[in-house]
Order: C-alpha cells, then structure tokens, then sequence
C-alpha cells in the first residue's frame, strides 16, 4: 500500500516539480501556453503558486516520495479569489505573456461551469511520468472518497484528457458535460460525484 501524507511548505519545490512532469502534454496547459511546451523548470513555479494557494486548506496531499500530487479544495473554497490571482500575477504572466488575459477568460468561462453544490474539487492531480501505473494516483483519490462519503458531500473535477475518463469513473465519478474551449480550445470533461 502506497503511504499518501499533507504536503507542508517544504515539500513545495519537489510537489510542484512532480505536477510540472505530470502535466507536461496536458491538453490545457499546451492551449493556455499557446502550444508551446514548457520546459519543467518554467512550468514549476506556476504549481508552487497554486499549491501555496490550497496548502492552507490542509488538502493537498502527496505519496510518501513524490511520486504523486493532488490538490483539493474543500466545500466552499474552489475559487481562487482574486487577491491571490494579483499576488501571484508576476509568476503567471512570466509563464503566458501576453495569453495571461485571455487565459483569465477561459477561466471565467470554466467558473461558470463550476456546481453550487458543496463539494470537494479536485484542483490539479498528477504522477510523475516514470511512476505512472504504479498505483499512486488511486492512492491520492481514495482518502478523498472514503471522507466525502463520510461527510455526505460531492466530488468535482475538469479532465482535460479523455483517456482519464476511466480512471475518475472508477470512483463513481461521472462526467456532467463537455465543455468546448474558445479560441478553437481542447474539450475538457466536467466530472461530478454523489457521496454514495
């Protein structure tokens, strides 16, 4: 069995290093970076942001090396609110340039999207390539499972890859819609889980 533990700000580098490799050929990250590929250096502190965002929350969560990541974000707290967009602007512009504000906007559109029920998101999850199969994403989602149920409260999350259907299925997740991105975007598939 796979040990999965809280991520505390020293494990903030090495977290958003294995989330940067995750991510690599994910069809968002490429639209929103206009189809270049980001070397994993530039593409880290971009995951360091997002993980100091949520990090307060005490929902993101890693296997014991690394291996893999996830963010959650409980009931109530999805949206990033907007005094932390503006504090870490400087690390997104440097990642999209002149993209920042049109990328803004597909943001808005996803936030349109987003279910009022309460529920857990599932901000970004993601296994470093050479540990992939291994088990380590089923790891991160369970915990997460079993306390929602517990709790009685959904479960939401945009996949950006069809073939990732399958695996949130497994989960009783199950997709709502697909959304068409602007800008001739890639689809992503809106997910939702009843707590069973």
């Amino acid at each position: 069995m796979t040990d999965v533990r809280t991520l505390t700000t020293a494990d903030v580098a090495a977290a958003a290093t294995t989330l940067a490799e995750a991510f690599v050929d994910d069809p968002m990250k490429l639209f929103l970076t206009g189809g270049r590929v980001l070397p994993i250096p530039k593409a880290v502190p971009f995951f360091a942001a997002f993980l100091k965002i949520q990090m307060p929350h005490g929902l993101v969560f890693a296997t014991s090396a690394m291996e893999a990541v996830a963010i959650w974000a409980p009931p109530g707290k999805w949206k990033v609110p907007f005094a932390k967009i503006v504090t870490n602007s400087p690390t997104f512009v440097k990642l999209y340039g002149r993209r920042l504000i049109p990328n803004l906007g597909v943001l808005g559109d996803l936030e349109k999207l987003h279910p009022s029920e309460p529920h857990y998101y599932l901000e970004f999850i993601g296994t470093a390539p050479t540990h992939q199969g291994k088990g380590m994403g089923t790891a991160l989602m369970e915990p997460m499972v079993a306390r929602a149920d517990a709790e009685g409260v959904g479960m939401y999350l945009e996949s950006s890859k069809e073939s990732n259907i399958a695996f949130y299925g497994r989960f009783g997740f199950v997709v709502r819609e697909v959304m068409q991105h602007r800008r001739n975007g890639p689809q992503q598939w809106l997910m939702w889980r009843d707590p069973k």
